[in-house]
């Protein structure tokens, strides 16, 4: 059952043992974000007025640990590797080819039909593969430009 911002039962009970606690914030936010997949301005708010935080402080937070978002995440949430190797390898050209194939603006990271979201990340831990993405963390590797269309296309319809 969904209480106060669409917060679960289970939620509200995390944030009233963790209020008095300290480091409190950021054990809440995760906890939010792991429910509805992101922060949204309502549950920020919440977040603020239950734990008695100035919301500019949770935001603050938010925006300093890369790991929250405030955008509803894609269905499918395509990550691609940007470290050294991958890079190297040219992860960058990956990434651009993704970003014009899901005509993705320059400050957009999720679909308009809310399909994809495409976020770079510093490393998915299989460096011997670069360049490489993954796609609900399924990795492909040792990626050409030209492949990045056929993996998208994979994930379309699911």
């Amino acid at each position: 059952m969904a209480t106060a911002c669409g917060f679960s039962k289970e939620l509200n009970a995390f944030i009233d043992e963790w209020k008095p606690k300290p480091g409190n914030l950021i054990m809440i936010l995760h906890r939010v974000q792991q429910e509805q997949g992101f922060i949204s301005r309502e549950a920020a708010d919440e977040v603020a007025n239950r734990t008695e935080t100035p919301l500019a402080r949770v935001y603050g937070t938010m925006s300093f640990y890369h790991y929250f978002k405030t955008v509803k995440p894609g269905k499918n949430t395509i990550s691609v590797c940007l470290g050294t190797a991958c890079y190297l390898k040219g992860s960058q050209d990956i990434f651009d080819e993704a970003k014009s194939i899901l005509a993705l603006g320059k400050d957009e990271i999720t679909t308009k039909d809310g399909l994809f979201t495409l976020e770079p990340v510093r490393c998915i831990g299989c460096c011997g593969l670069a360049p490489l993405l993954s796609v609900n963390g399924e990795v492909y590797g040792k990626l050409t430009r030209n492949q990045i269309e056929g993996i998208i296309a994979k994930y379309k319809n699911t």
